[in-house]
């Protein structure tokens, strides 16, 4: 879930001119933010509310002369680059102390070819804007597992989301890029032209230039899928996890699952023993019919039972919002995360026991279901993993 287009390499020097500032202004259509702007506040905020940084000044791009024009005003000038597209990185790779952030956050065109199944999306989109243009056609690529998750960011830093396990990686479904390098040149990327750069690309992160466009591969999911969430009680995590794991190996690749441990919020759907206290969830969504899946998933709502079953047919675009209620903007996050080859018994006990202690009811413990090249009938491929 990160936004790393960040860096062109462009050492930190000499305070900005006015002069400087006005001559870019003047060939600059988009809209230059600067500290002492009304707005400067906001423009400069991100995702991550423990990342606080003052740029120099914010250039909220309209398109991709105004990128490069940007690109080649820091070189110039000697300022550090940061590159905001969602925003949503929770390292702060989308803003910098001092130098220029470079925001595509305004670029939101994107084009769909349901005949082709492809699609062309600026790079300031969202994964729910992405989703909902996508969705008018019964089309999906792999996406972020949150809407305001940028597609930029998300596909650079390889791309885990709830498709995975059919269609692979975001960048596994990437078929050309547009990149303006740091020199300002426009280039085009994809396997026949400038193949080193589009492999580096493809999960890679965002060091090789600002990617203004993406052009992904699309594939029949909904509009209605089988989705949502399935609640235990905390006492019976260690449980859920060892038949999560055991069963996650035998099902279709349709199906992701993902475990989770979380506080059990005050909503209505959720028993009133249970509000407030640690729970055991899973997070479905399966990427074939509803009728279909509703033999796989039967399996899940059939174990324990759970306390909460909200697991049912309903939109993809509904399955995409499932956490963000976990995940709003303007909170102070920190972020841990580990690649396992599988879930030994001894990594379910320490997973459950480190997290009994935990104090904060906005801690998550999410198990994001990648899947194994080795699984008979799984086209084996290279992947970047975040």
């Amino acid at each position: 879930m990160t936004d790393r287009q960040d860096t062109l390499g462009v050492p930190l020097g000499k305070p900005l001119e006015e002069a400087a500032v006005q001559e870019f202004a003047a060939t600059f259509r988009g809209e230059l933010i600067r500290p002492q702007d009304d707005g400067y506040d906001t423009a400069r905020a991100v995702f991550n509310a423990m990342i606080d940084r003052r740029p120099a000044l914010i250039a909220r791009c309209s398109g991709v002369a105004d990128v490069t024009a940007a690109v080649n005003f820091a070189r110039e000038n000697e300022l550090v680059v940061a590159v905001r597209g969602g925003g949503h990185s929770v390292p702060g790779y989308a803003t910098c102390d001092g130098g220029i952030v470079i925001d595509l956050s305004p670029m939101k065109g994107m084009w769909v070819d349901p005949e082709a199944r492809t699609a062309r999306a600026q790079a300031g989109l969202t994964w729910g804007e992405f989703d909902r243009e996508t969705q008018h056609f019964g089309l999906a690529v792999t996406g972020g597992r949150v809407t305001h998750t940028g597609i930029a960011g998300q596909t650079l830093g390889s791309g885990s989301g709830w498709l995975e396990r059919k269609y692979g990686l975001t960048c596994d479904n990437l078929l050309s890029a547009e990149v303006v390098s740091a020199n300002g040149e426009f280039l085009k990327a994809s396997e026949k032209e400038n193949e080193d750069l589009f492999w580096g690309l493809k999960g890679g992160g965002g060091n090789f230039g600002i990617v203004t466009s993406f052009e992904f591969r699309l594939h029949p999911v909904g509009p209605i899928v089988l989705g949502g969430m399935l609640l235990h009680s905390f006492s019976r995590a260690k449980e859920l996890l060892r038949f999560w794991r055991d069963y996650i190996e035998i099902a279709p690749d349709e199906l992701s699952v993902s475990p989770a441990i979380l506080t059990a919020p005050p909503a209505p759907f959720v028993p009133e023993n249970m509000k407030g206290q640690l729970a055991a969830g899973l997070i479905v969504c399966y990427a074939g019919s509803p009728q279909e899946g509703e033999e796989v998933v039967r399996p899940l709502k059939e174990f324990g039972p759970p306390e909460v079953d909200l697991v049912q047919p309903m939109p993809y675009t509904v399955v995409q919002t499932l956490i963000d209620p976990a995940n709003p903007p303007g909170r102070r996050n920190y972020w841990k995360a580990e690649n396992m080859n599988e879930l030994s018994e001894e990594a379910i006990d320490t997973l459950v026991d480190h997290t009994a202690t935990i104090t904060s009811p906005f801690n998550v413990i999410l198990i994001e279901t990648q899947g194994s090249c080795d699984k008979p009938g799984r086209r084996r491929r290279d992947r970047h993993r975040r």
